[in-house]
């Protein structure tokens, strides 16, 4: 129930055996990662929000812990570690 509503997997891409399997033992091991990460969490979330917000964020640096404890909160301004010269 929990991979055909938060994963969305609703067909498989392969046909062979082996290509279902994969597909299915990738959405146990991500649903899996989900809920350590749920539990982790000082905030309280829900899976299926928790789940929407990390596909919202999934390439924004961040630091994940922070995150899932308070998502709310205003990032931090990034240190800048380079200073690079201006040409023109």
């Amino acid at each position: 129930r929990e991979i055909k509503q938060l994963l969305h997997i609703k067909s498989f891409i392969g046909t062979s055996e082996n290509a279902v399997m994969i597909q299915i033992w990738t959405a146990l091991i991500t649903i899996l990662v989900l809920k350590y990460l749920k539990a982790l969490a000082q905030y309280g979330w829900r899976l299926s929000n928790l789940v929407a917000f990390i596909r919202l964020n999934m390439f924004v640096k961040i630091d994940l812990q922070k995150w899932l404890d308070k998502p709310f909160d205003e990032p931090p301004e990034p240190v800048q570690k380079y200073i690079q010269g201006v040409l023109f």
